[in-house]
Order: C-alpha cells, then sequence, then structure tokens
C-alpha cells in the first residue's frame, strides 16, 4: 500500500477527492491532505508519502515550486499535477522534475481513478526494476575501466590523464564533445534492521537505477559495497549530489527496507585523482556506518589535504576505523588482538616497529584533519614517541599505544560533539539574525557554513528535535507577534520584516501558527 498527500486550494474538490474514490481498491492511504504548496512541503518533510497529488496553481507556493522544494528533501516521492490550464509550459516543467502524471480538471472520480491505478502500476514497476537482477551491459563494460581505476590507481605517471579520458570515452563514460568534467566517489552498503551487510549485486543494479536519473556514471559492487564513480560538469554536482545520496538512502529503505551506510569523496578534477576519491569515500564511509546520520560527505568531517592512505596497512584502516566512532572496548580489543597476533606469529622486531611507526602517523593524522593542530599537541603528551619505546618489551609497547589510541579517540570524539553543535549553533545564530531574508534556506546556509544540506539538516534534527522549516518559521512567527503587540507597525510592514514576500500567506503562517489572525491577535492584546 502506496502513501499519499493531496494539496489543493479548493476546500470542496479536495475533500470530494478523498471522499468519492476507494483509495484502499487503487493501493493508495491518504495519510495527508494540504490546502496550499507550503503546508504540502512540510507534510512531505514529515509523513514521507509515496506520492503527491498536488493542483499546479495554490497560494504561496506553486505546484511547480512545490515540485522543486520537494525534490531538494524528498528526491524519491512521486509527483502528480491536476491542473486547470492546458499550458505547454507547465507541461515542460513537469517533465523537468519528473513528474509521474499531468491531469486537467475538471476530471471525474471515474477517470482519477483510471489515473491512479496507472500511477500506482508505474510506481510497482519501479519498484520491481529497482530490485531487478538485470545490469546494463553498458555498465558491465563500464566496470572493466573503473574498477582498477578507483582501486588500483596508476602510479608514477604510467597512465596520462589524457589516455584515461580517451578510454572514458571509448567506453560510454564521457561523451565525446565532453566539456570540462569533474569526478565523485560514492562508495555505498546497505543493512537490514539485525545489522547484517545485505549488500549485492542487486544493490548495484538499483543504485546505477536511480544515478542514471543525474549523471554519467558507473556503479560496481565488490567486497560487501557498492562503489560509484560519477562523472558531470561542476555545476550538476554541486547541484545534484546531496540530492542523489538522498535518493539512494530514501529508495533502499522505502522500497527494500534497508539502512544505507554511505560515503561521498570531495569533487575532483580529473580521472588520475579518483583513487584518492575512492579512499576519501572509505573513510566517510567509516563516519557514516559509526553514526545515525546513515551518509556522510567526508568533507563535513575532514578537511582536505590529507595524507595518502595507500600504503597504510589493512589493520591500520581498521583501527582509524574505530577511532572514527568505535567504542572504547572495541579500540582495546583491536590493540590487543593485534599484538597478541604479533606474539604468536614471532614477527621480528623490525617489522613490528614499522607497523607501530604506521599506526602513529595514521592517528596523528587523522585527528589533525578532524581535530586540527591543538588536538594533536594534547596528543603528543601520551605520544609512544616520548619514550624510549624501541627498547621495551611487547607488553609494554601495547600498553603505551593502547592508552596513545584511547586518547585519540576520545580527542575525536569531544571534537566532533563540539564540531556539531558549532555547525548547529551557527545556522540556528543565522536563522536569528537573518530570518527577515525571504531567501533563506537550508541549502543557502549549508553552502555559508561550507557543509552538505543532508549533514546540517540531519544536525539540526538531532540537537533540536525540529526541522530546519520547523525552526525558521518558529523564529518567524515569535518575531511577528512580538511587533504585533509592541508596535504599531502594519501587517504587511511586519510580514516584510519576518521574511514573507505575501501578506496573505504570512497571514495563512500566523494564525496556523497561533490558532488567531495577526488583526485578532493584536485586538484580543489591547483588549485585555
Amino acid at each position: 500500500m502506496y502513501t499519499i498527500v493531496i494539496a489543493d486550494d479548493e476546500v470542496e474538490l479536495r475533500q470530494a477527492l478523498i471522499r468519492r474514490i476507494n483509495w484502499e481498491e487503487v493501493g493508495f492511504r491518504v495519510v495527508g491532505q494540504a490546502e496550499n504548496g507550503a503546508e504540502a512541503l512540510e507534510m512531505v518533510e514529515k509523513l514521507e508519502p509515496d506520492l503527491l497529488l498536488t493542483d499546479v496553481r495554490m497560494p504561496f507556493m506553486s505546484g511547480i515550486e512545490l515540485a522543486r522544494e520537494v525534490r531538494e528533501i524528498r528526491p524519491t516521492i512521486q509527483i502528480a499535477f491536476l491542473s486547470g490550464f492546458d499550458d505547454f509550459t507547465y507541461a515542460q516543467q513537469a517533465i523537468q522534475y519528473n513528474i509521474i502524471s499531468y491531469m486537467l480538471k475538471p476530471i471525474s472520480s471515474v477517470e482519477l481513478t483510471e489515473e491512479l491505478k496507472k500511477i500506482k502500476k508505474k510506481i510497482d514497476e519501479k519498484f520491481e526494476e529497482f530490485t531487478s537482477k538485470t545490469s546494463e551491459q553498458e555498465q558491465k563494460s563500464l566496470t572493466g575501466f573503473a574498477m582498477p581505476l578507483l582501486l588500483d590507481s596508476f602510479q608514477g605517471g604510467a597512465v596520462r590523464e589524457e589516455e584515461l579520458v580517451e578510454e572514458a570515452v571509448n567506453r560510454g563514460l564521457l561523451k565525446e564533445d565532453y566539456t570540462q568534467m569533474y569526478y565523485a566517489v560514492i562508495v555505498a552498503s546497505f543493512w537490514d534492521d539485525e545489522g547484517k551487510n545485505c549488500t549485492g549485486e542487486k544493490s548495484a543494479n538499483a543504485v546505477h537505477r536511480i544515478l542514471r536519473k543525474y549523471m554519467r556514471h558507473v556503479s560496481f559492487y565488490t567486497g560487501g559495497r557498492v562503489l560509484s564513480l560519477l562523472a558531470a560538469t561542476r555545476g550538476s554536482l554541486d547541484k545534484y549530489l546531496h540530492i542523489l545520496v538522498e535518493d539512494i538512502s530514501q529508495s533502499m529503505k522505502r522500497i527494500v527496507n534497508l539502512s544505507s551506510s554511505i560515503g561521498v569523496s570531495r569533487i575532483v578534477p580529473d580521472l588520475s585523482s579518483c583513487h584518492e576519491a575512492y579512499m576519501e569515500a572509505m573513510d566517510a564511509l567509516g563516519y557514516s556506518r559509526r553514526s545515525d546520520m546513515g551518509i556522510c560527505f567526508i568533507a563535513d568531517v575532514e578537511r582536505s589535504g590529507t595524507f595518502d592512505q595507500e600504503r597504510i596497512q589493512t589493520v591500520v584502516n581498521e583501527i582509524e576505523g574505530l577511532l572514527r566512532g568505535g567504542t572504547q572496548k572495541e579500540v582495546k580489543d583491536c590493540i590487543c588482538g593485534l599484538f597478541d597476533q604479533m606474539e604468536q606469529e614471532d614477527s621480528p622486531a623490525m617489522n613490528i616497529q614499522l607497523v607501530m611507526v604506521q599506526i602513529i602517523a595514521a592517528v596523528f593524522r587523522l585527528v589533525y584533519a578532524v581535530a586540527g593542530s591543538e588536538a594533536v599537541k594534547s596528543l603528543q603528551k601520551v605520544s609512544p614517541l616520548q619514550s624510549q619505546w624501541f627498547f621495551e618489551n611487547a607488553r609494554e609497547m601495547q600498553e603505551r599505544y593502547l592508552t596513545f589510541c584511547l586518547a585519540a579517540r576520545d580527542l575525536l570524539a569531544e571534537h566532533r560533539k563540539k564540531s556539531s553543535s558549532v555547525i548547529c549553533d551557527m545556522a540556528l545564530d543565522i536563522i536569528a539574525n537573518r530570518y527577515s531574508d525571504p531567501n533563506l534556506s537550508l541549502n543557502s546556509i549549508s553552502g555559508e557554513i561550507s557543509v552538505s544540506p543532508n549533514y546540517l539538516s540531519a544536525l539540526m534534527k538531532r540537537s533540536t528535535g525540529s526541522t530546519f522549516i520547523d525552526l525558521l518559521t518558529k523564529k518567524r512567527m515569535e518575531t511577528a507577534k512580538s511587533l504585533l503587540l509592541e508596535t504599531q507597525m502594519k501587517v504587511r510592514e511586519i510580514s516584510e520584516k519576518c521574511g514573507y514576500n505575501d501578506q496573505h500567506y504570512f497571514s495563512y503562517c500566523f494564525k496556523k501558527y497561533e490558532g488567531v489572525s495577526p488583526n485578532a491577535c493584536r485586538r484580543q492584546h489591547e483588549e485585555g
């Protein structure tokens, strides 16, 4: 059963739709109804429906504007338009926002029922296609190019950028007449409710079907993960990268009931940098798996210019992953297990020392990348390099490294807590000081703070328990009420001062928030 929200400013028509259609028979359940675009947007964010049925022309926010906003926060939702205008311009815009159906008013209940059945069939097909095993031949060919590019890199300049681009064109990743392209790497794994990794070939096909809506790419499955190489203009990556990863996460949860862990690299300017981007995406995946967000952009948590991880051994990578978000017990078990293994294997002293040097370097690198130079100075106080550690026995060395790694883990955890708080406070401060800007949005604030919209939205929800829209509306309404009761400003002036260009929309929001209109609120205060 799919869920639906209905938005139409004509109350009688909206309620007639709900009454006269046998929703369960056509495979839908109405979970909400809205009388304007702004209210519909709030419902989509909170109720996460499968389908939004909306009028094209509504107060405060048109159906086209609503589709654009919905795409930002809920890219998986299907949208159907009801319109009283047989206008080609509207139809063109509908295509742009991937509208599943465009219906003209007036429409009978019989006609709407038939159209809803068609919509359900389309959604069913999307769900079935999403879980299909079939992989396109083009993706198979591209995998042969992308897999060594991401996993193995090309050392010593053996393969020039021009040769990589030529191969990418031959394989179909790039067009022959391509403009300047940029690249990003996504690494994803998918988990059931019991924490079992359910990632497989089907997952790669599902990711491919999502990504092809946005840009050129190649996706393939390996080692319990789906790797995706994206190729697009810088503008397209900036615009769609955060949307498409949300689309992946939401689709996997809604269609196959799997939670996602997704790591996203920085954007790089050439194919020869894609191996480093892959390593960044893997680092980001380490953060995502140990947080409640599920999606992590490496640029949100680590500054650029980090060390090359290629030569770091598997055990060092494991320690890094635990330092990013593991418990103290997990870190301790890893360090102790490492020393137990080296003791059992009777490893030569020089081999042990080399591993330990790599651990120290990796830990300092990670702490610097996340927490900065002051944290490194603090960690140096317990660094094994401060002692004559080469001459200690294995058990004494183990204790020193355990102390060192636990101190690093605690520093990183504390910094993440402070950093998240700082970012959230910055966003709240922007809302508090610039609520009067009608163009203030989650995207504009995230761009100003230099984090992804996904990350900022999750931080604000986790920190305050409210969405960005709720927090901005609350600030505007509290300010409006104060101005109504304490000044003689006109309602129109208050509306503009609180970030609303449309006085009628402001009055609607105020009444919804306070229970009375602005004028009634002022009268009640004066009479009291």
